[in-house]
Parts: C-alpha cells; structure tokens; sequence
C-alpha cells in the first residue's frame, strides 16, 4: 500500500502512552487528546516519534500512528462521515455466541465424567467433583471479533496501514501472555508482522469480558493487568518527552454527597459492576503512581507529563456511555477539565516544554468559550446545539428513581407528624 506522505515531520524525542478504560475511557481519551493538541502550539499529536497504548489505548494510539487527527477522531462520536466508521460502543458488547456454544456443548460430559468420578471414589466429597464443570463457563461473555473487524477496516482506507513496519513512527500495542504472566509488544522485537488490529483486539481482551485472543498458538489477554500505561516503552525508544493519558482514576463522591448533588452512598446503589469498576481503578491507579515515581530514578534526563480527570468528576464515572447525550458530554468534560489541567500546572510546563521546543498556547488555555464540538466543526453538537436526541431510558430510569425517592422522603416525613 502507498502511504501518503505526511505534511509534517515527525519529531521522535516526543512519545504518547494511553492508558485502557473501555468504551468510556477511549471517549474520554478522544477529549483529553483534542484539548492537547490544541494547547500544544505549532505540534500535532500524529507527528510524535513514539507510540504505546494498552486496551483502548491501543486503538487511539494505532489511530494516531496512522495519521488520524484528534479531530477526526473527536467527530468520529457523534458524526457517521463518508468514507470513515463511526466510533459505535455497541460494537465492544456482541455476545460472544461461539464461545458461550462451545462452553456449554461440554457441560453434559463434564458433569457425567463428575458423577462417574465421585461414585468411584466415595472419599471425595460431591461438590469437589463438581468442580470440574468451572470448565464449562466461557471465558468471556462479549465477542472481540467485531472490534478486530472494526480496527481493520478503519486501516484499510486512505492509504492507511494494519502493519505496523509499514508506519513512519514506532507503534507499540501491548497485551500480557495468559500462559506466561509476561508483557507481549507487538510491533517489538519481531512481532511486527502481526497485524495491528489483531493487536489491538489482543489487547482489549479483558479477562472475564472477552476471550483471550490466539496469535501463533499463543494466548493473550488485556495489557493493563501488567501496567497501566506502559509509557516505559515510549522512553526506552529515546522519547525525551512523554505525554501521559489516563482516564481510570477512583472516583471520590463525598463532596458531592455532602452537598446533596448525588444520593447517599451512589456508589454502593448500583451494584456489584459499579463496585469492581471502583475497586480496580483505584487498585491500578494505585500501581501507576508508583511506576511514575520510579521513571524518575531510571530515566533522569526525561520529562513526563500525566494527564487524567479529577477524581471529584463523578458525573463521568456514572455515565450511560450507549447514551448519545452522554458521549457527547464525557468528551466534551475531557475537553475542559485537560484544558484546565494544562492552566493549572502551566508554570511547570511551560520551563518543560521549552526545553523540547514547544510551547502552550496560552489564548486556548485561557478561552473558557472554547467548545470541543465547535473546535472541530459541529457547532451543532456544542451545548447550545440542538442535536440531541429523544431523552434515552437509562435517563429517564434516573429520573424514575429520583422522583421515587422524593415520594419515599415524604411519604416518611407524612408518616412521621401522624
């Protein structure tokens, strides 16, 4: 396939890590690069010399290394436009039939081999024998072909590429070798032959979600169950400068509960998958910060810049993102709270960003008009537009319980003066 040739050239002392994050992390990944790229004055994100991403990292990173700018992929959420595939979290939950078929076509043998076992060996108590039938759970409930499929059609248009020697800057996708614990860099190390959607696929596998991904009779899995950003990698490439991307961080609500702007204990009331999702972002969160410190020690002579929402921005973790009105707005809350985040540590930065031969473009960072969908062309979508759609059921659900709970209050409150 004949590239086309970049307009810019790259600049390779500059790296980029994105940390995972699902669906949701990917669309607040989207934000948080555009606002970026915009505060980055005369430097486009596609021309950095180095690349890693991890699950939905892995795909924007690949995205970028492909020359697709923020902005393409910011109007990529809301807009289906020609000759490009819309950004559709539906494709990320298709259930993974062949798997769960599979799983339980051997149920009926497991459970006889059981049953024979334990009337053999009356020693073993039933449920030890029992056992054996974990085999029959599928090892993921969701379908990753679909987000494979989706990858390489993104690639195959445009003088795109899915190979990662084909790229003029280092693309790195990584995932974690199920049998061996171990980190896999595909695009290192002679792996590059392997396609980067199938990378990509391979990363997003988060156990328990999805399958994990065969490559070369090897199995693999999510690549954050190792780290969270990988943006190690970025440095031992030669990266000077490494911006970091991370939108998986505990969300701390009692503020907000404080000042009656969410229920009493929001977390607890929506279940266990609210739960995990509290309990592994704060476990993970907890391990980047240490890696961080520890780039300190080995690579001295680098700068590295973390970027991520504040851990009070609840209304992102509690986002419907199949709702259209809410993926319009967790990128539209990347957008601000990234511009913000520069603002706020731009003594820091600016020293910093000299020394690489950038500088912050101050009037984006000071604009506080300034509109994501507006920066890119949709005006249409921006907060005064009028694009939204029909209110979706989980918000109306919301607004369901809301308005039960005020009838429960005063219903007590009633009962009470009795």
């Amino acid at each position: 396939m004949t590239r086309q040739p970049k307009q810019q050239s790259l600049v390779p002392p500059i790296g980029l890590a994105l940390a995972g994050g699902a669906p949701g992390g990917a669309i607040y990944e989207i934000g948080a690069m555009h606002a970026l790229n915009e505060a980055l004055d005369g430097f486009d994100l596609t021309r950095c010399g180095s690349y890693v991403g991890v699950s939905a990292g892995a795909f924007l990173t690949s995205c970028l290394a492909n020359g697709l700018r923020t902005e393409q992929q910011v109007r990529a959420i809301v807009k289906h436009e020609p000759g490009e595939h819309p950004f559709v979290p539906e494709i990320f939950v298709r259930p993974a039939f062949k798997e769960i078929g599979k799983r339980l076509l051997r149920a009926p043998g497991l459970l006889a081999g059981a049953l024979k076992e334990y009337g053999t060996r009356r020693e073993k108590r039933l449920l030890d024998a029992l056992t054996s039938l974990g085999q029959s759970l599928p090892t993921g409930i969701f379908d990753s072909d679909p987000v494979r499929d989706y990858v390489e059609r993104i690639f195959a248009i445009k003088g795109r590429t899915d190979d990662f020697n084909q790229l003029d800057n280092k693309l790195t996708v990584v995932a974690t070798d199920l049998e061996s614990g171990e980190a896999m860099r595909f695009g290192h190390l002679g792996w590059g032959q392997v396609p980067i959607s199938v990378a990509v696929q391979a990363s997003t596998a988060l156990p328990g979600l999805y399958p994990p991904v065969e490559i070369n009779g090897r199995h693999y899995v999510d690549g954050i169950l190792l780290k969270t950003m990988h943006a190690s990698v970025t440095l031992e490439a030669g990266a000077e400068l490494v911006f970091c991307i991370n939108p998986l961080v505990p969300v701390d609500t009692r503020k907000a509960v404080q000042q009656n702007l969410l229920r009493r204990a929001p977390v607890m009331r929506r279940g266990l998958p609210t739960v995990l999702s509290q309990t592994i972002r704060t476990m993970i969160h907890s391990r980047m910060s240490l890696g961080l410190k520890a780039y300190g020690q080995y690579y001295p002579e680098a700068d590295v810049v973390l970027l991520e929402p504040p851990r009070e921005a609840y209304e992102d973790f509690f986002s419907n993102i199949f709702s259209f009105a809410s993926r319009r707005a967790v990128c539209e809350n990347a957008f601000q709270q990234t511009r913000l985040s520069l603002l706020a540590q731009r003594k820091a930065l600016e020293p910093m960003l000299a020394r690489h031969g950038l500088r912050l473009d101050l009037d984006f960072l000071h604009d506080e008009k300034r509109d994501v969908w507006q920066s890119v062309g949709l005006p249409e979508f921006s907060a005064n537009g009028h694009a939204d759609p029909a209110p979706d059921v989980q918000d109306l659900t919301e607004d369901i319980e809301a308005l039960l709970e005020r009838v429960e209050k005063l219903a007590a409150e009633t009962a009470s003066t009795r």
